[in-house]
């Protein structure tokens, strides 16, 4: 995981409280919805990569793709 770092939130006193009576481990809860939360980003960029691809890919005729597909097949 590399270095760590700490993060300081600020949260009612009732619901620290409420924590710490259920035995919930703050941390592993915290980090396991801050990678969801960085999971979910990086999906929706990849999203908007894949149709920025699209969109090129799309004004490419048969005929470009070929020769594209071709050339790549000859520089191996």
């Amino acid at each position: 995981m590399g270095g760590l770092v700490t993060l300081s939130v600020k949260v009612p006193r009732e619901l620290r409280d409420k924590l710490e009576r259920y035995g919930v481990k703050v941390g592993e809860v915290v980090r396991a919805v801050l990678e969801r939360a960085v999971r979910e980003a990086e999906l929706r960029d990849l999203e908007r990569r894949v149709e920025g691809l699209r969109e090129v890919l799309a004004k490419l005729g048969p005929r470009e793709v070929a020769s594209l597909i071709r050339e790549d097949r000859e520089a191996k």
